[in-house]
């Protein structure tokens, strides 16, 4: 089984959220994450990465807009047992 590499978090209730981002962020998982969620993480001494700094686009209409990005849903899709897939994510710069 593959190491989890990276976590993109960004949830409405809030509730629970700092000490499952801790037990990822102990196990090295890196964080990528969005508005408040992002905020609560940061204020509970968690390092989070903004998807607006990871994809290079901004959040946009009232925030509703921000992980819909090809770094985004390429890194969550492509096959890593493919390599025409592994190719392409290369090419696109998308991180597994």
């Amino acid at each position: 089984m593959a190491k989890i590499q990276r976590a993109l978090i960004s949830v409405s209730d809030k509730d629970g959220l700092v000490p499952f981002a801790q037990t990822l962020a102990e196990a090295g998982v890196e964080i990528l994450s969005t508005g408040g969620t992002a905020r609560l993480m940061r204020e509970a001494g968690l390092a989070v990465i903004d998807v607006s700094d990871y994809t290079g686009f901004p959040e946009m209409m009232d925030g509703r807009v921000k992980t819909l990005h090809p770094k985004v849903h390429g890194g969550l899709l492509h096959l890593r047992d493919n390599d025409e897939h592994k190719a392409a994510a290369e090419e696109h710069g998308i991180d597994p």
